[in-house]
C-alpha cells in the first residue's frame, strides 16, 4: 500500500508535535482519495487548534484512523489536493480541488452533491459540522481560480472569505451606528483584507497593532489611522465599534476605559494572541452564519459572484504586500508550524508548503 503520513499536535500543548508514518487506506464504494499537494500555514490555522474543542475543529480529521490517540489533534489546513483514486462518478482521477485538508499526506472523502463546481464531503463524522468547511472546489469550475494565483488563494482565500463576510455583516448592520471602526491585530491578513472591503463605506477605519508592525501596517494604505496598542488613548471618543481579531484582554480593557459608553459594539472575530476572546466580547462573528443569510438573500450564484468580484479587487493589490516562502514536505510543515505558533513570522511573509 502507498505510504502516507500525518502531522499532529498535542491538544493540551500545541508546541508538542509528532509526525506519524502510515499507509493510505483502501476505498469503499462512494469514496475518493485526495493527495494533499500544496497548503498554507498562517495564524488562522493556529486559531483552529486553539479553538479545536469549543468550535469542533478537531472533529474534521479524527486522529484515530491515523493511528493516533485522542490526546492528539490534526490541524486543518487550506490548500490544493489531487484526486488519486475514486469510486464516484464525476470525481475523476487527476481532478484538482481546493478545500479544507488535514495536515497529512492523504484524505479519504465521500463526495456528494457532485457537479462542475466540485463536491462536498458527506462523511458521517462531518455531517453536523459547518457546511462551508466540507466543500471542495474544482479548479476547472471555480471562477476565482487562476493557476498563477494558487499561493494567494492558499494563503488568503479562507481568510478573505472571513474578511469579506465580516465586512458585509458590518455594512449590513449600518456599521452598528459607529463613526469609527477599530480593528485589532491590524497587520494580520484577515484584518487588512476586511479593511480593504470596508474602505470608503462612510466610517473611519483605525488599525491597532504592535509597535514593531506600525510601519508595515501604515504602508498598506487601507486604514485611515494606525495606532500602537500603547496609544489607544489617542482615539477620538466617538461612537466606536470594535472588531477584535487579537483576543488580547488588555486591549479590550483599555478600549472600554477610554471609550466608555461610546464603545457601541464589541465583536470577537478571531484571536491572533491565542487567548479565547468570545466570553469577554459582546458577540462573536462566525462567517458561516452571515454566509447562510446571504445565500438566502442573493442565492448561491449571487454570493459566489460577489465574492469573486471582491477577491479580484483584493488580489490586484495584495501581491505588493506579501512575500511567499515555500517549504517542502512533512518536516517543512512541522518547522513552519512552530514558527507560526511562536509568532515569529513577519506580517509580510506567507508560508506555503509543497507536499
Amino acid at each position: 500500500m502507498p505510504v502516507s503520513w500525518t502531522f499532529a499536535v498535542a491538544r493540551d500543548d500545541l508546541a508538542r508535535t509528532v509526525l506519524v508514518d502510515g499507509v493510505t487506506p483502501d476505498l469503499s464504494d462512494g469514496e475518493a482519495l485526495l493527495r494533499v499537494d500544496r497548503v498554507g500555514l498562517t495564524a488562522n490555522n493556529v486559531t483552529y487548534a486553539v479553538l479545536g474543542e469549543t468550535m469542533r475543529y478537531w472533529r474534521f480529521f479524527p486522529p484515530g484512523p491515523r493511528g493516533l490517540g485522542p490526546q492528539w489533534g490534526v490541524p486543518p489546513l487550506w490548500g490544493f489536493a489531487e484526486v488519486v483514486a475514486s469510486t464516484v462518478a464525476g470525481v475523476a482521477v487527476g481532478q484538482r480541488v481546493y478545500g479544507y485538508l488535514p495536515s497529512a499526506g492523504h484524505l479519504v472523502v465521500r463526495p456528494g452533491r457532485v457537479d462542475a463546481s466540485g463536491f462536498r464531503d458527506t462523511s458521517g463524522h462531518r455531517a453536523e459540522l459547518p457546511s462551508p468547511y466540507n466543500a471542495y472546489r474544482s479548479t476547472a469550475g471555480d471562477p476565482a481560480y487562476r493557476a498563477d494565483q494558487e499561493d494567494l488563494l492558499i494563503l488568503f482565500r479562507p481568510l478573505f472569505f472571513t474578511s469579506f463576510m465580516l465586512a458585509d455583516q458590518v455594512v449590513d448592520n449600518g456599521c452598528y451606528g459607529a463613526a469609527t471602526l477599530v480593528l485589532s491585530s491590524a497587520s494580520s491578513k484577515t484584518a487588512y483584507a476586511a479593511a480593504c472591503e470596508l474602505r470608503g463605506r462612510g466610517v473611519r477605519l483605525v488599525g491597532l497593532t504592535s509597535a514593531g508592525n506600525l510601519a508595515f501596517t501604515r504602508s498598506l494604505g487601507c486604514y485611515d489611522t494606525v495606532l500602537s496598542y500603547d496609544d489607544i488613548a489617542d482615539l477620538d471618543v466617538v461612537p466606536t465599534a470594535y472588531l477584535d481579531l487579537s483576543g488580547a484582554p488588555a486591549t479590550r480593557a483599555a478600549l472600554r476605559r477610554h471609550l466608555g459608553g461610546q464603545l457601541v459594539r464589541d465583536v470577537a472575530v478571531g484571536l491572533t494572541s491565542q487567548t479565547p476572546n468570545a466570553d469577554a466580547a459582546g458577540e462573536v462573528f462566525f462567517a458561516p452564519v452571515q454566509m447562510r443569510k446571504r445565500r438566502q438573500d442573493w442565492g448561491s450564484d449571487g454570493l459566489d459572484q460577489r465574492f469573486t468580484d471582491a477577491w479580484r479587487r483584493f488580489a490586484g493589490v495584495v501581491t505588493g504586500w506579501l512575500d511567499v516562502r515555500v517549504g517542502a514536505g512533512p518536516a517543512g510543515l512541522q518547522r513552519v508550524w512552530h514558527e507560526v505558533l511562536a509568532g515569529r513570522t513577519p506580517p509580510r511573509v506567507g508560508h506555503v508548503v509543497r507536499m
